[in-house]
């Protein structure tokens, strides 16, 4: 039966060639052990259909040097149905097609060693963890999924793990129950559709607490039973961030925020409703406060409010990077904004300097996204669009882009539509030069005091002429400023600052609101 439905499924008019299903639930059994790294999961994938079809494509890693997914069995309504496995596609090919917009389950039975995706190694202590790692397409390496992100879904999963450990995973754990003296079942579901990159399993030894809650939602703590104290008080401060967030830009859209600490390959990683952060994020002394401020905004910008392609990443990242700038600003003061607003702008300008990529990045190399562009580029241009708008139509664009798009996807176009209708501002120039154009303005400044004036020279060196305002300050031997804002638009301009004195020095941008890469020098 297998080979008859595949051999029908070449044979199939274009209209009923394979298509990727728009997968609307997961649910996930899985077995894991002490006793060998071989996984054995049982797939339940609940989806609808673009156009109609007698063949499916879902990702799944096959077995490649001895490492990946070997499918047992695919099953419909309990009768099998033919399958096709090679390298990351699971193609199943059902007898007749499929009409479009039905929703339909299959079955699949599946087991082996994840050679990614899913974490089996050892912790800092020497203790056996299992934590899975998706971002950003490496979920088809434990569980057969549609591992795009703009296909969200919601998902449970059913763990059985040996007895001492405790587990966790997105949503609200809805059974924990002894298997047997040695195994136990475990069961999260997670209601609220999101991206394959977030969904998320954790099986070691834990020490759990219940810290204080923010707004009605509960806040936990899963540390290594040896980090249990110093864990539990670092990790107590995402309740006020919860808190922040939620009246900075509009409601939590999940059940719990857990917090925990893994095996993650990356200093955080924002899983829905269940944070992974780096072994290391533990010090007892809470010095990694920035990194867990930009994993709970993640919950709001990527999980919630998510990119439709990873070429605008920068709706992730650097939203969670200027919006863990402003809960900072919000706690300790302006100071620390400018502070890390300038060390940003150096990562940016280092970075334009090696390379010509712009921010909205259609790359096919995922992991080089994880770059300056995404990050701190991203979060430059959250707050230039923050100075030339103000505060309260910045802070409305953020609160109006989540709550409509709040449970599904954007990209760059949804969000500049928003912020011009919130605003009533043109931004095509805007997003174009710093989203669409590479590099950042990159400017040379000659001055020299004459005639009562400070006399300008402004040329862009750059390969891109960009249309910026820049203030300067003129400070004089007591230490006064004179601020000035020049507008900067042509290859090369000059000005005339009137002033009594001659200043000692000219600061460029004192405020600290402007992205670009400058030197300034006096004339003799």
């Amino acid at each position: 039966m297998k080979q008859a439905a595949l051999f029908f499924s070449f044979f199939l008019p274009l209209f009923l060639l394979a298509q990727t299903p728009d997968v609307q639930h997961y649910r996930f059994a899985l077995e894991l052990s002490d006793a060998y790294d071989t996984i054995r999961g049982q797939a339940v994938v609940r989806y609808q259909l673009p156009q109609t079809s007698a063949t499916i494509n879902l990702h799944l890693q096959s077995v490649r040097n001895g490492r990946g997914m070997k499918v047992s069995s695919v099953q419909q309504e309990g009768k099998p149905v033919g399958f096709k496995h090679s390298g990351d596609v699971l193609q199943i090919a059902f007898e007749q097609a499929q009409p479009a917009q039905v929703g339909a389950e299959i079955s699949i039975t599946y087991a082996g060693i994840p050679a990614d995706g899913l974490i089996i190694s050892k912790n800092k202590y020497g203790d056996r963890t299992f934590f899975s790692d998706n971002w950003p397409n490496r979920a088809r390496q434990w569980v057969p999924c549609n591992d795009e992100p703009n296909d969200k879904a919601s998902v449970e999963f059913i763990v059985t793990a040996p007895v001492q450990y405790q587990v966790i995973s997105n949503g609200i754990l809805v059974e924990e129950t002894s298997v047997s003296s040695t195994l136990k079942k475990h069961h999260w579901k997670e209601s609220v559709a999101i991206p394959t990159k977030v969904m998320v399993i954790g099986a070691a030894r834990m020490a759990t607490a219940l810290l204080d809650s923010a707004v009605g939602v509960p806040v936990s703590a899963w540390v290594y039973p040896q980090d249990r104290d110093k864990g539990f008080h670092d990790y107590a401060i995402t309740g006020r961030m919860l808190q922040f967030f939620t009246d900075y830009v509009g409601p939590y859209g999940f059940e719990k925020l857990a917090n925990v600490q893994s095996k993650t390959e990356f200093g955080g990683m924002e899983n829905a409703s269940a944070i992974f952060y780096a072994e290391t994020s533990v010090t007892g002394d809470r010095r990694n406060e920035d990194l867990m401020a930009h994993e709970v905004a993640h919950q709001w910008f990527g999980n919630m409010a998510t990119e439709k392609s990873f070429a605008h990443l920068w709706l992730s990242e650097g939203f969670a990077t200027y919006l863990t700038n402003i809960y900072l600003e919000h706690q300790y003061g302006v100071k620390i904004l400018q502070d890390r607003l300038r060390i940003d702008r150096e990562e940016v300008i280092q970075f334009a300097r090696q390379t010509r990529r712009p921010v909205v990045d259609a790359t096919d190399n995922l992991m080089s996204l994880l770059n300056a562009n995404s990050y701190q580029k991203g979060g430059w241009v959250l707050h230039l669009l923050r100075r030339k708008l103000g505060d309260a139509h910045f802070q409305k664009i953020l609160q109006s882009y989540y709550a409509q798009y709040r449970g599904g996807n954007a990209d760059t176009e949804d969000f500049r539509k928003v912020a011009e209708e919130v605003s009533g501002a043109s931004l095509a120039d805007f997003f174009q030069q710093w989203l669409y154009n590479p590099g950042v303005p990159k400017i040379e400044i000659r001055w020299k005091h004459s005639r009562g004036a400070v006399q300008l020279v402004i040329q862009q060196t750059g390969e891109n002429l960009f249309d910026f305002p820049l203030e300067i300050a003129l400070v004089n031997s007591a230490g006064k400023q004179e601020l000035h804002t020049l507008r900067i638009n042509k290859i090369r301009d000059n000005f005339s600052l009137p002033t009594a004195t001659k200043p000692t020095v000219l600061l460029l941008d004192p405020n600290v609101n402007m992205l670009f890469d400058g030197s300034v020098r006096e004339e003799r």
